[in-house]
């Protein structure tokens, strides 16, 4: 470790092998540059990624690990050259920390699709220092990568800074957000939810696709959707055939498309985001029946992540969510590899993150 005048003292929860399990982790951050925010983590999103990871399921891991990329915080210090922050503002961070910054996409203000983009854990900074993600005290960040926490959103809201930008960026993007439009939503967990509410606030009529009856009543009732589909029943997946402008597909197991292509109307859109392990198949012919479109989107740029949790906040939409303490983490964690959880676990740093 360098000297204290090199770099801060950091405080976490990491995974220090592939068996995933976290514990208590002192590190250190690097001070605070010209252009960076310092931050005090509030809370932390758990998202499905962070499985993957402290396991090393995608062949990448770097440990120690500590993992978090659904970000929010208080500002407690700023560089001498920041220009958009002050110490008291709430923020957030999402999935980047870095980009080339002279790319074409970032250029555009698409960092997500930078080939050097630099992820917020489990990622190497330019000077080849392991990123660490937020299930830690304090967070140090170029002010590019910070977006503005509105103040009416919860804090505790954190998902939308990956679950949500997941799904509002290609309904965007797509031309899926258009009052009036059906849209298809296959699979209800934490993307799947979010992409409900974002196309209900758009105007939208939704129908959630999945393959068990069971989530029919939290669909409808409980999160606003107007249909509801059951993709393993022949005779209703027949009578909704050429119904939908557009689906956003948020499942990473792996599964049918050809079903999913027949519900499309022609020029529709089969979105995906969710991540299968293994490759899908694609069937080419009924794609080309109606010129309809099957896509993959990832995130999105800093400048639209402001612009979505400014909408969530203008339309009160947050992701339903379960906080609990840092303590509870491989427990979340366990819970979540069964699915048991509606929809997003939540860990509440700032109340619970002790050092003792």
């Amino acid at each position: 470790m360098a000297n204290s005048h090199e770099n801060v003292k950091a405080f976490g929860w990491a995974a220090r092998d592939t068996s995933g399990v976290l514990s208590p982790f002192n590190f250190s951050r690097r001070v605070t540059g010209e252009k960076d925010v310092q931050f005090k983590v509030m809370y932390c999103g758990i998202c499905h990624s962070d499985l993957h990871q402290i396991k090393n399921e995608w062949s990448n891991s770097i440990y120690p690990m500590v993992p978090g990329h659904e970000v929010v915080g208080v500002v407690t210090e700023i560089g001498s050259k920041v220009e958009n922050f002050k110490v008291g503002d709430k923020v957030g961070v999402g999935c980047l920390v870095g980009s080339c910054r002279k790319c074409e996409n970032c250029d555009n203000d698409l960092e997500n699709y930078c080939r050097d983009q630099i992820m917020t854990y489990n990622g190497v900074y330019s000077d080849g220092t392991t990123t660490y993600g937020g299930y830690s005290d304090i967070m140090v960040t170029d002010e590019h990568y910070v977006v503005h926490w509105p103040e009416n959103l919860p804090m505790d809201a954190a998902p939308l800074l990956c679950a949500g930008i997941t799904t509002y960026s290609p309904l965007k993007y797509f031309g899926l957000d258009k009052p009036g439009m059906h849209i298809g939503v296959v699979g209800l967990g934490g993307l799947g939810h979010m992409a409900v509410k974002f196309a209900k606030a758009f105007g939208t009529k939704v129908t959630v696709i999945s393959t068990s009856l069971s989530k029919k009543d939290e669909a409808i009732d409980r999160l606003g959707a107007d249909s509801f589909l059951v993709s393993r029943d022949p005779d209703q997946m027949q009578a909704a055939a050429g119904s939908l402008d557009g689906i956003i597909d948020t499942v990473s197991a792996i599964h049918p498309l050809l079903p999913l292509i027949d519900l499309l109307k022609t020029h529709g859109k089969l979105v995906m985001v969710g991540a299968p392990e293994k490759p899908l198949e694609l069937p080419v012919f009924p794609m080309l029946l109606g010129r309809k479109l099957v896509a993959g989107s990832a995130i999105g740029g800093i400048k639209e992540t402001q612009e979505m949790v400014d909408f969530a906040a203008k339309h009160n939409i947050t992701p339903d969510v379960e906080v609990v303490p840092m303590d509870y983490v491989n427990t979340a964690l366990e819970r979540l590899l069964k699915s048991d959880v509606k929809y997003r676990f939540v860990l509440d740093i700032g109340n619970t993150l002790n050092k003792n």
